[in-house]
């Protein structure tokens, strides 16, 4: 049968379609037959349960006489029926479900397991009549010749452990586990005793452990099976912490030693993980003697002749380094540095064509075991930076770090970008050196790379941005050249993809940029890419993410020209769009930008552009708007916005009297009794509202300053300009007149006549500044009567050091300005004006 074309390419001419018909034929024939699941009606009738029966009758039924998956039902029914009528299911239901686990499949047993640890856990009866009661069930199920269905048994024993007194425990779980542990038993019984004894390490005081627990512990050690004796040296780390430091160092490290010695690998394998579980229990001799040669020991063989540890060794490595630092000689400290990068790039392809292991093929099994000793590698990175102190990272560690962040398995950058906060957090001041892997980790090529980034990347900038103590604002601005073309690159990839969790994620985190680059660059490279997600992406949380952060810029933008061009986008894009879903959108906006900006700066821009929407065509945006106007009513300040809430007021009345949607009127109606019960604000504050005015205040305290701060910088540049020019005639007027004293005295005269005039007008802008000076730190601090104090602050020096106090903890909920920059930009901005009208002539 020949391949049938896709629909583009098909010819439905005469001569083409009966060739396609025969292929449709061909189909049908080779098409399976649907098997129809019907039942017959002798096994409806096996079925039909009498309605008439209550539910313990009904259950007993089903368990005498029904089908296994109708018992299994009843059994999985078992705590319902315990709530409702416990003694009655005691009594009848529960000793049949007894019998009927005899011979019960696996299903109905894994059911029976869960349903039992769910009574207790819901204490639908005594703990008393629970063991007397459920116990003996659960004990006689443990040896299963299922081992799904006997570990399931013992998961809910373990549990059922937990709850029991002492005597019970005793007299029904341990005095029968001596002879469940004996070597004659079935190798399941032992391998159930085993977890059982870890549990009961912790139940008992440490004399009725030793006299009564340790030995069978120690037998167990030296079972003929290696499975027993690799199950009891996992248990180990339960029972020393039962018995205490020192019968853990006479008793439990012996036994440790001879099974890290044992013939099987897997015995070996517990052993080794059991000793650095354990590690923090021995003493600085038991480290030294004892567990430093053990572990030199399987470092050693780990490439040679036991590769099966070394998984778990590359995994506990960072927690060993550290918890034998203190008895490192140098040379053992640099020999297991050597041995941590020996493994970070373990499989990988070195420069002279050989592996590490000189093997030229390797097996897949042997790649996925390099793979995953390279991501433990990863895992463990902080932890090697602090075994090798974070001043020596970009001589010891670096290298090792850019190998890890390039890695060709994308599970080990995943690790990488995961621990980088914790690698930036502690290199600190040396942060800088790991620029330029922030800016690859974002580059990379799979999106849970970068997903797992993002989670602390505001963190993460602004330690790179503070990273260097003595550099200024400008320089730590340009610190990461490349880190603009970075987060364009990532976000744009994210978009393209189908994960927009990640892309909302992105957006989200990206609202901290104002803390990080300049207010131009954020205009230029950041803003219109957000409106442009809130127009074209058809993700509604990724939309509402864009439209979150584009208010953030604007709130921290400091051109009042581009502020006014983007507000006018909003409006015009958005609020008047053709889409209604971009008119919903827009009152997304909105609401962002009532928490994000003051009442005043709602009302000048936006109040009215909203109201406009109650004649929207679509219902869903009216009532969208509806649930919207509350909020927007508490904007308002009454005598000020009096005539907004007369037009506030019109469009309620319009809605009652000219809506003709039911669901739309109902909402109207809903909303009237909500207005009506709102109390306005005044302009003067007022008790019930003096937290919300205070903020409110502040967040348009700072909206003035952004005013200002472009005022004066508009003004430094013209004084900049005419100083120029007076400055070249001056050098004019020198080279063309041949008597210098006279020039010298003409441009003293100009010095000490501008001098005096700009004396006022220094006074003049200083006293601007000091009015404005607590607009950064001060906006959302819970703390509000810490606010008058620092408004009170004169100098521009305590403005900058309160700046630097609040700025860490301001930075990343986004509702204050970038700290460090205004601060900064302001000190400079005094200084460049006075030093210019020093020089300036008269204006």
């Amino acid at each position: 049968m020949r391949p049938i074309p896709c629909s583009r390419d098909m010819d439905f001419g005469q001569s083409n379609l009966f060739g396609y018909i025969e292929d449709l034929q061909e189909l049908t024939i080779i098409e399976r037959p649907v098997r129809r699941s019907l039942k017959t009606p002798e096994e409806i009738e096996r079925l039909t349960v009498d309605e008439e029966l209550n539910d313990i009758e009904r259950a007993l039924y089903l368990l005498s006489s029904g089908q296994d998956v109708q018992g299994t039902s009843v059994v999985a029914n078992l705590p319902v029926l315990m709530r409702q009528n416990p003694a009655e299911t005691l009594r009848r239901v529960l000793p049949k479900i007894r019998e009927v686990l005899h011979v019960a499949g696996v299903e109905m047993q894994l059911t029976a397991a869960v349903s039992f640890l769910t009574v207790l856990q819901d204490e639908s009866v005594s703990i008393h009549t629970y063991s007397h009661s459920f116990l003996h069930i659960i004990l006689q199920n443990l040896e299963h010749r299922d081992a799904g269905v006997s570990n399931a048994w013992l998961e809910t024993l373990l549990a059922v452990i937990e709850a029991l007194p002492k005597e019970t425990i005793r007299h029904e779980i341990l005095n029968p586990l001596v002879s469940k542990a004996q070597i004659s038993q079935t190798l399941q019984s032992r391998l159930v005793s085993c977890k059982i004894m870890g549990k009961l390490a912790n139940k008992f005081e440490a004399h009725i452990v030793k006299r009564e627990i340790l030995p069978l512990v120690k037998s167990l050690c030296q079972d003929v099976e290696y499975e027993v004796r690799t199950c009891m040296c996992r248990q180990l780390e339960h029972v020393a912490q039962g018995i205490g430091t020192e019968l853990t160092k006479t008793v439990v490290l012996p036994e440790l030693v001879e099974l890290a010695r044992d013939e099987g690998s897997s015995v070996r394998l517990a052993a080794f993980e059991t000793l650095v579980n354990l590690l923090d229990m021995f003493d600085s001799d038991d480290r030294r003697q004892t567990v430093l040669p053990l572990v030199k020991s399987f470092c050693e063989k780990s490439f040679k002749a036991d590769e099966s540890i070394l998984v778990s060794l590359s995994f506990h490595l960072g927690k060993l380094c550290n918890g034998l630092y203190g008895i490192f000689t140098p040379e053992q400290h640099l020999r297991f540095l050597e041995f941590y990068k020996k493994l970070c790039t373990l499989g990988l392809q070195q420069e002279n064509g050989h592996n590490d292991n000189q093997l030229q093929l390797q097996t897949l099994e042997q790649e996925k075991k390099y793979i995953s000793v390279r991501k433990n590698c990863a895992y463990n990175f902080p932890a090697m930076i602090v075994f090798v102190d974070p001043k020596n990272f970009h001589l010891e560690l670096y290298s090792i770090f850019f190998c890890l962040c390039h890695d060709p398995e994308v599970t080990v950058r995943y690790t990488m970008a995961i621990s980088f906060y914790e690698v930036a957090k502690l290199l600190n001041s040396s942060v800088c050196t790991i620029q330029k892997e922030l800016v690859t980790l974002l580059q990379d090529e799979s999106l849970e790379v970068l997903d797992a980034l993002v989670g602390h990347l505001p963190e993460i900038l602004e330690l790179m941005i503070n990273g260097g103590e003595n550099s200024g604002s400008e320089s730590k601005l340009l610190s990461i050249p490349d880190l603009i073309p970075a987060l364009t690159t990532a976000e744009q990839r994210a978009a393209t993809s189908l994960k927009w969790r990640t892309h909302e994620k992105l957006l989200q985190k990206y609202a901290c940029l104002p803390q990080i680059i300049s207010s131009d660059q954020i205009y230029y490279r950041f803003l219109h890419r957000m409106l442009a997600i809130i127009l074209t992406n058809n993700v509604l949380p990724v939309q509402k993410a864009a439209a979150r952060t584009l208010c953030v810029y604007l709130r921290y933008n400091r051109k009042q020209e581009q502020r006014h061009e983007v507000i006018q986008k909003l409006i015009e894009q958005l609020g008047q769009g053709k889409s209604y879903w971009n008119r919903l959108r827009f009152l997304d906006t909105c609401e962002f930008i009532m928490e994000l900006f003051s009442k005043s700066f709602f009302c000048k821009y936006f109040f009215l552009p909203v109201l406009e929407l109650t004649h929207d065509p679509v219902a869903n945006v009216r009532i969208k708007l509806c649930y919207l106007l509350p909020k927007v009513k508490s904007t308002l300040k009454i005598p000020t916005d009096k005539h907004l809430l007369q037009q506030l007021e019109l469009c309620i009345r319009k809605l009652l009297c000219q809506e003709k949607d039911k669901d739309v009127l109902t909402i109207v109606k809903r909303t009237v009794l909500e207005l009506d019960r709102m109390d306005i604000s005044l302009d003067a504050f007022q008790k019930r509202f003096y937290e919300n005015d205070l903020l409110d205040q502040e967040k348009e305290r700072q909206e003035h300053l952004l005013l200002e701060m472009e005022q004066l910088e508009k003004e430094k540049q013209q004084n900049e300009g005419r100083s120029a020019n007076v400055n070249d005639k001056i050098f004019e007027k020198k080279r063309r007149d041949n008597k210098p004293s006279s020039v010298l005295v003409k441009s003293m005269t100009l010095s000490s006549g501008n001098s005096s005039g700009a004396s006022t007008g220094k006074e003049d802008k200083k006293s601007k500044l000091v009015r404005s000076q607590s607009f950064n730190t001060q906006a959302l601090h819970p703390k509000y009567n810490n606010i008058d104090k620092c408004s009170n602050k004169s100098s521009a020096t305590g403005y900058t050091s309160s700046l630097s106090g609040m700025g860490k903890s301001c930075m990343l909920s986004f509702s204050v300005p970038p700290s460090y920059l205004l601060a900064t930009h302001l000190t400079q901005l005094i200084k460049r004006t006075m030093e210019i009208k020093k020089v300036s002539p008269e204006r």
